[in-house]
């Protein structure tokens, strides 16, 4: 059975009241419940962090098990050296997804750090971002 992480960063938690009309109204823990079921055959888990050093320990803890990470580092992305850096230091690959088109929002949202260490970039399709870049590892 495949093992995936599903890596969340900053403000990740208040999906479902954050700005709906960006990232909609339903909350990771539900859309997670939801993508378990669906997706049974494999191992999937979910870690969430405000912290970039939290996130940065996760990948290290899995980095050298799992078969895929899904991550969305959210304004992390744009900002972090270190995670971008993390991406590169691991074996298992990464997936970079965001909920919104960043090249459709503000011009320092067009800027990621770990796009060069990425497998992919999956971006603009909201939750089912999500489901894509798990596909990408079936």
């Amino acid at each position: 059975m495949k093992k995936i992480l599903i890596l969340n960063g900053p403000n990740l938690n208040l999906l479902g009241k954050r700005e709906p009309a960006i990232y909609g109204s339903l909350t990771f823990t539900d859309f997670f419940e939801t993508i378990k079921e669906k997706y049974n055959t494999v191992e999937l888990t979910y870690f969430q962090s405000n912290t970039e050093g939290d996130l940065i320990d996760k990948m290290h803890e899995v980095g050298f098990s799992f078969d895929g990470i899904v991550l969305n580092a959210a304004a992390y992305t744009h900002t972090s050296v270190a995670l971008g850096d993390a991406v590169k230091a691991i074996e298992t690959p990464v997936v970079e997804v965001h909920i919104s088109n960043t090249f459709a929002r503000e011009a320092f949202r067009h800027q990621s750090y770990i796009s060069p260490n990425a497998k992919g970039v999956i971006l603009g399709f909201g939750l089912q971002s999500y489901e894509l870049a798990i596909q990408s590892f079936l």
